[in-house]
């Protein structure tokens, strides 16, 4: 079951929290792994590709998250499972069907940032700075400041 917007607002990141705790990182990882995981689900990610977008980790690290046996994300992979959620976001607010956010994220684009390369394959730079060109480029269209 793929976790809705509203829930995933909810269960995020409240005021208050920081990043630097470990105990915040903790209560966090979960929920924010269940929705990286689902969105990389709805995007048809291979294995390698979401291992890229979490920051380089190991096969083996992937597959234990993935059951659910990961303590606490660092502060970077929280970046990083913070900026992929508010990627699919905001594709979902610019584009009326999921179809046609995940064409945009896979086909070659002439703007700047992309280079003529998809979105997506900017973001598998593997960067964490490729992650927040994307969600800058998005936040832009959708006339967010």
């Amino acid at each position: 079951m793929t976790m809705g917007f509203a829930e995933a607002a909810r269960t995020w990141i409240p005021a208050g929290t920081s990043l630097d705790s470990v105990i915040d990182r903790a209560r966090l990882t979960a929920p924010g792994l269940r929705a990286f995981f689902n969105i990389a689900d709805d995007w048809g990610l291979a294995t390698d590709q979401q291992r890229v977008l979490l920051g380089g980790i190991s096969k083996s690290s992937l597959h234990n998250w993935k059951v659910g046996h990961v303590a606490a994300l660092s502060r970077d992979q929280l970046e990083r499972v913070s900026l992929v959620l508010g990627i699919y976001k905001g594709l979902a607010l610019l584009f009326a069907d999921a179809d046609g956010a995940k064409r945009w994220l896979k086909s070659d684009n002439s703007e700047p940032a992309f280079g003529g390369a998809s979105p997506l394959a900017r973001m598998l730079r593997g960067g964490i700075e490729d992650l927040y060109v994307t969600r800058r480029y998005i936040d832009a269209w959708r006339g967010v400041r």
